[in-house]
Parts: C-alpha cells; structure tokens; sequence
C-alpha cells in the first residue's frame, strides 16, 4: 500500500484586504431610507386625521 504524503510547509496566511467602508456607507443609505421611510408614512397617517 502506498503511504500518502501530507504538505505542511505550506504558509496559510490571509491578509485582511477587505475595506469596511463600502459597508459602512451601505449601512448608513439604509439607515437614512428606513427613516425617510418611516416619516413620510407618519405624516401620511397624520394628514388623515
């Protein structure tokens, strides 16, 4: 039977590349579309009354 040979001088290092401030922004265009969102639905409820 044949023996397999495991590798492990092999380096397993991840650099961290990613930028959060895409996600950042993307978090703050929400934020500020839930709360134009939820005013503009207010005043409609207000403005029947």
């Amino acid at each position: 039977m044949a023996k397999t040979v495991l590798k492990t001088n092999q380096k397993t290092e991840m650099e961290d590349r990613s930028s959060l401030k895409g996600t950042l922004a993307s978090v703050f265009f929400l934020g500020i579309f839930i709360i134009v969102t939820w005013v503009s639905v207010y005043y409609l409820f207000v403005d029947r009354f």
